[in-house]
Parts: structure tokens; C-alpha cells; sequence
């Protein structure tokens, strides 16, 4: 009988692309020792160690297979070896069973990897009145015997009895998978069953609803497509018609992208439970430093075809524009599609699931030595270079003995691609480096629990959405009515706090505050001049700054504006000597400013954004009218009095689209609105009928709603 699993062993299943960083097929030799210090070839991801360190996040077409007498550094290893083979071949795996030593240790000797329709599905007898309470499921179960075991021998696992002939069609998803689009594709009499593996067996049962159908999905999709235009949403299903995957982003989550996309989290922390909904979101964070949503799935399946259609979706609908850097989880599959569907992205690991993992692996060493988890961490979220982080690594793992420790020699050999230091050339919108974004896994925690049902979580979540959306309101509400406090009498600060929003201005300032601690010292004059920056308590750490005088712009060999959006405090040090009045405009980026969301930059964005002719093609015509509609809603949600106002401009524009739509001669001639004149609130807040008072407010709106208005 296989032994209970902690939720660590569970999680060990997507982290195993860093365990298997160590040779799976052999044990390590003399040579392959922790290597610390070695250096990292500049202007690319990875360093001398990165041929050992990733040789496992091998591709789907890497030909490795299965043999008897393949041996295994660990059980845990050979599971995730079996488990990239099952998802090359495109079939589910459990462990079907497990043996213990005899003894008072009980360790695990045998363990048995099988085909998750291995065995044969015996309804049980039930009584009637059973039979009227539960419902009948599905198996997966058909007699399969492919399989692998592994048994222990000393100190390595060696494959003993080996099966690779399935009795079933290999492959979840088909060449032949379709993507039914929203409109009309599925009937109200549809239904759509999912089938998952029997560790998805609470999916299957619970995540579509009683009976397993997805017609409750369905309808979720077809309700929030009426009400929303710009709606998207694609259903996966395999050739037998069972859903695969979901995916849908609301008119919301567009625009929101076109304004903060540069820098997208794909969020799998449904993972960290098996119970958990397997819902996914690709999330980035607004103006004000809040997260923001750019789309959601419901992922049954983790193979690379699925990703590669969830992302090709998911890009598709967003309108074809990539973001700058990707950051997700560790996952095999998941790479290999990141790395066919965004070419050009920066894809990093997130350092705080590699981070929380580390806290579970090294339990015993952290309960043995209390200070290591913080030194840890300190050593990867505030060494500020590269020679620092690597210097500091070296210390701790000396210190407490760790050189033989391979979860540590693992995530050092794979730092260029989670350590923030190695990629700080790329836009990721982090401006500091402890900052952690709420994640799902808090809104599970806050929400979620085993009985909660698809429906209820969607409700929820939705709930979650609109108190996102209201932060935001109130956020840009307090930006623009309550002036940011300035600590100096610099033009450049008071620059800054009138550009950008509050919650950016005090990350801002922070940076300029430590400005004024450094020591400076210019090494080379010219058009070019050279700087460099020191601090009295640790001259050890420099930094160089370059300041170009013929066109005033700066750069710093920290990186930081280049990976955050936010000038640093080294910059800014030689910025107060060469010129204290203003800042370059260049190095305040729109998404951190007040007018990150207004009318003029969406119109310029979505003047450029479209290559392709409008009048060519319906497709690009709608999208562009829903970006004019949205925006329009936008500003019209405000208040009740502008609400009333953009309904009746509105309602005279789509009377005057119906007249000209039945005779299009009519040419511009209207008696109502000219559509082509540029007409604002105040202009529709004539009516005599509204009292003084309403008149006043929409009035002073129609000032707040002006990007040239700013507060007294």
C-alpha cells in the first residue's frame, strides 16, 4: 500500500525541473561538486553551469526513454523522469503501489509507476437508497499494464520491471482538438464531459458542476458574453469531445493589458494543492503597484500542446503583442511553450515559489540552524551585484556545511534564470526587491476549500475583480485630490510627485532620499562623462554611472531603471550635481504615471496597435469600436450624474449609426449629434431639466475627467 504523501511531496512534482538538475542516471562524481563564483557570460541567460544545471528541462522531443537497470538518485527522481516521458507520450500516470523495508524504519523500498487506466473499474452494490443519493462517474480505468518500478539498492534506485505497451490510444489531445469561440458554437442543449486522471479525480468530480457536465461553464461563458461585447473566451476539447482546457478575458483584462502588459505573472499556484481548483491567470500590476488580471483558464491538462493553445489563445486575444518578461513556475511543459509562443520574452522562474520550496526542503537544516533562512533570503532579495549575491552564497554555504546539499547546488546552478540580479537588463516592473504581489494562492486560502464548487468560485472570484476594480477608482481618486508630500525642496522630487501616482512617487522617493548619501566622484570627462558611487559604509559595492550631455541621459551599471521603470539612487546622485532642475521625460514610463489609463494614450495605443487595415477586416473593426466603447464606460462609470450624461450621448450615437447604417447617403447630416465633433461631458450637461446642484458636479467631473486638471 503506498504511503501517505505530504503536501512537499506533492509539491515536488513541478519542482522537480531543479532536483533534476543533478544527473538522474548516475551519481555524482568528484567533479560534481557545488560551484560557486563561476562567471556568467554576459548579454545571455546562463553560465558556465547551465548545460549541467538545465540539461533536464529537456524538450518534448528529446528521445530518452525508460530501460531496465536505468538508475535513479533518488524515488522521487525516477517519478519525475516517468512523469516527462508519460507527458511526451501524452498519457496520465499514478503510483499504483509502494512497499516498506521490514523493520522499525519502515523506509519505502519499491515503488510502482503505472498508466492511470491500469486496473479494472468494479462498481460497487450499493442499496437503493444509495443509488438515489450518488451519482454514477466515470473511469479512466481499462486494463492498462504499462508501467514502471523502481526498487532500492543501497544508495540509488534501480528500474527492475519495465512495461511500455498501452492498450488505449496515446495522447490526451489530438492533432485534431478543436477551439470552439464563443459565439453560438455551443448550444444550450450541449454537453460537454471532462475526463481527468485519477489524481484529478476531484476535478472530475466537483470542478464542472453536478454530474460532470459543463453546461454550468457554458452558460457562465454565454451570460458574460452578452453582457460583454468585447468578451472572449475558447473551450479545448480532445476528439472524443471532453473538455480540456478553458480560457476567457473580459473586456477589462484587455485594456488593462494594452496599458500594463509589458510585464505578465502566469500564476499556477493551484498546484500547491491537489485539491485546489485548477484555475490560471496571467496577472501584472497597474499604476498604483495593485495586480491587475489579464485573462484566466481552467487547466486540466499541463502538457505542452495544451500550454502552446493556452497561450497562443490568451496572446490572440490580448491582440498579438507579447509581453517584455514572463514570469511563472517551474515546469517542464510549460517551458518548452514559452519558448515556441514567446520567442522574445523573457521567461524567469518566480523566486518566491523557489524560495518557499527551499524552506521545505531544508526544514531540518533551518530548524538546526534558526538564522540560515534568513541569510538566505537576504543573499537573493538584497545583494545589489552579482559579485555580492555570489560572494554571500559562498559565505552561508560554507558556514553551515552545505556544499554537499543538492536542493541548494540545484537552484545555485539554475540562479541565472530566478535570481533577479542576472536579469536586471529586462523590464519586469518590480520596483523593490522584497515587493510580493497578491497572489491566488491568497485568494484560495481566503475563499477556497474542498466543497466549493465551480460556480460559487467563479462568483467569488468575480466579487474579488470588482473590489480590484474599486481599489483602483479610489487609488486614482486619492492621486489626484491629495498632493503627494514632497521631504526636499528639489525640483526634480517635486517633478516626480506630480507625474507619478502616489503609490510609485514614495518608491521614488525613497530612491532619491538614499541619493543624497552617496559619495561621488566623476572619473572621465568628455561629451560621455563617467561617475562613480560609493557609500560610507560599505565602499566595497561601487557603481558606475555614464551621463551623456548632448542629449542628458544617464545610464547605471545597477541596471535598475532598466528592470523596474524607476530611476536608481545612483543616477539620481549624479543627476542633482549635473543638472537639479528636471528629469528627462524618457525616464518616467506612462504605465507608473497619472496618465497611464487616459483618453490620449489609448487613443495613440490603439491608433498604433492595429497593423492591419480596419476597413479589411470585421475582426479589427470591432476590436477597435470596443476599445472606443470601453473607454467611453470608463469614464462614464465615474458617478451617477456622468453616468446619465454618457448614456445619452451614447444612445444619440447609435440612433444616428441605425439612420446612417439605412441610408448612407445621408452623409453627416444630422439633427442630433455629429459623432465627428469632439463632445465632452460638460457639453452633454446642458440639459435645464437637471437640477443646479447635479449640473455643479457633473461641471467639476468634467474637470476631473480632463488630463490637463490637477488639483489646487
Amino acid at each position: 500500500m503506498e504511503g501517505e504523501r505530504t503536501e512537499g511531496d506533492e509539491l515536488i512534482v513541478d519542482y522537480v525541473d531543479c532536483l533534476m538538475s543533478l544527473d538522474t542516471n548516475a551519481r555524482a562524481g568528484p567533479s560534481d561538486g557545488l560551484i560557486l563564483g563561476a562567471p556568467v557570460v554576459e548579454g545571455a541567460i546562463g553560465g558556465g553551469t547551465e548545460p549541467d544545471a538545465m540539461r533536464d528541462f529537456a524538450s518534448a522531443e528529446d528521445p530518452k526513454e525508460p530501460v531496465l537497470g536505468m538508475t535513479f538518485e533518488s524515488d522521487e527522481a525516477a517519478k519525475a523522469f516517468y512523469n516527462e516521458y508519460a507527458r511526451r507520450l501524452g498519457f496520465p500516470f499514478r503510483v499504483g503501489r509502494s512497499r516498506r523495508s521490514k523493520g522499525t524504519e519502515e523506509v519505502v523500498v519499491m515503488k510502482r509507476f503505472v498508466c492511470s487506466r491500469e486496473g479494472v473499474y468494479k462498481k460497487k452494490q450499493t442499496s437503493p437508497d444509495e443509488a438515489t443519493r450518488k451519482r454514477e462517474r466515470m473511469s479512466m480505468r481499462e486494463g492498462c499494464n504499462a508501467m514502471m518500478e523502481v526498487v532500492r539498492e543501497s544508495d540509488h534506485w534501480v528500474v527492475s520491471k519495465l512495461e511500455k505497451a498501452h492498450n488505449h490510444d496515446l495522447g490526451t489531445c489530438s492533432t485534431n482538438v478543436g477551439c470552439l469561440r464563443a459565439r453560438g458554437l455551443l448550444g444550450g442543449s450541449d454537453k460537454v464531459t471532462m475526463v481527468g486522471p485519477d489524481e484529478m479525480a476531484f476535478l472530475r468530480q466537483n470542478v464542472l458542476g453536478e454530474g460532470g457536465d459543463a453546461q454550468g461553464l457554458i452558460d457562465y461563458l454565454k451570460k458574460t458574453q452578452a453582457s460583454d461585447p468585447a468578451f472572449s473566451h475558447a473551450i479545448q476539447v480532445d476528439k472524443n469531445g471532453c473538455v480540456v482546457n478553458v480560457f476567457w478575458a473580459d473586456a477589462r483584462a484587455k485594456v488593462a493589458y494594452r496599458h500594463f502588459g509589458d510585464a505578465v505573472t502566469f500564476d499556477t499556484s493551484y498546484k500547491k494543492n491537489k485539491y485546489m481548483m485548477p484555475f490560471v491567470t496571467f496577472s501584472g500590476v497597474n499604476h498604483h503597484l495593485q495586480p491587475v488580471i489579464f485573462g484566466c483558464a481552467l487547466l486540466m491538462e499541463e502538457t505542452e500542446f495544451s500550454f502552446v493553445w493556452l497561450f497562443e489563445t490568451w496572446l490572440s486575444a490580448m491582440g498579438g503583442k507579447a509581453p517584455c518578461s514572463l514570469v511563472t513556475d517551474q515546469n517542464r511543459a510549460m517551458k518548452a511553450a514559452i519558448g515556441k509562443v514567446f520567442p522574445n520574452s523573457c521567461h524567469r522562474f518566480c523566486k518566491w515559489n523557489i524560495l518557499s520550496r527551499t524552506r521545505q526542503k531544508l526544514t531540518h537544516v533551518y530548524t538546526e540552524h534558526p538564522t540560515l533562512r534568513d541569510e538566505l533570503e537576504s543573499c537573493v532579495l538584497e545583494s545589489e551585484t552579482i559579485a555580492t549575491f555570489e560572494t554571500k552564497w559562498t559565505s552561508i554555504i560554507d558556514k553551515y556545511d552545505l556544499r554537499k546539499n543538492s536542493w541548494l547546488q540545484a537552484i545555485y546552478n539554475i540562479r541565472q534564470k530566478w535570481v533577479p540580479l542576472y536579469l536586471m537588463d529586462t523590464f519586469f516592473g518590480e520596483i523593490a526587491p522584497t515587493w510580493k504581489l497578491e497572489t491566488m494562492n491568497d485568494f484560495y486560502k481566503k475563499y477556497f476549500n474542498a466543497k466549493t464548487t465551480l460556480e460559487v468560485f467563479l462568483n467569488q472570484f468575480n466579487l474579488s475583480m470588482a473590489s480590484q476594480y474599486e481599489d483602483e477608482a479610489k487609488a486614482d481618486m486619492d492621486t489626484y485630490l491629495n498632493k503627494a508630500t514632497t521631504k526636499t525642496a528639489s525640483l526634480i522630487e517635486k517633478q516626480a510627485a506630480s507625474t507619478y501616482t502616489k503609490a510609485v512617487f514614495s518608491k521614488f522617493q525613497e530612491e532619491f532620499t538614499e541619493s543624497l548619501g552617496f559619495i561621488i566622484q566623476k572619473t572621465g570627462d568628455g561629451c560621455i562623462s563617467k561617475y562613480s558611487i560609493t557609500k560610507d559604509e560599505d565602499p566595497s559595492e561601487t557603481f558606475y554611472v555614464t551621463y551623456n550631455a548632448s542629449n542628458k541621459m544617464a545610464k547605471c551599471s545597477c541596471k535598475y531603471f532598466e528592470f523596474s521603470g524607476v530611476l536608481c539612487r545612483h543616477i539620481l546622485g549624479v543627476y542633482i550635481i549635473v543638472d537639479p532642475r528636471t528629469l528627462p521625460p524618457d525616464y518616467f514610463l506612462r504605465r507608473w504615471t497619472r496618465k497611464a489609463r487616459d483618453d490620449d494614450a489609448l487613443l495613440e495605443e490603439n491608433n498604433n496597435y492595429h497593423d492591419e487595415d480596419p476597413s479589411q477586416s470585421i475582426t479589427s473593426r470591432y476590436n477597435v469600436l470596443c476599445v472606443d466603447a470601453i473607454r467611453c464606460a470608463e469614464k462614464g462609470a465615474g458617478s451617477e450624474a456622468v453616468y446619465k450624461a454618457a448614456k445619452d450621448i451614447l444612445q444619440k450615437a447609435y440612433q444616428e449609426i441605425i439612420a446612417y447604417e439605412r441610408n448612407p447617403g445621408r452623409g453627416s447630416q444630422r439633427d442630433a449629434i455629429n459623432i465627428n465633433e469632439d463632445v465632452t461631458i460638460d457639453d452633454a450637461m446642458n440639459d435645464q431639466s437637471m437640477p443646479d446642484s447635479g449640473r455643479k458636479v457633473t461641471n467639476l467631473l468634467g474637470q476631473f475627467l480632463d488630463s490637463s486638471w490637477s488639483p489646487v
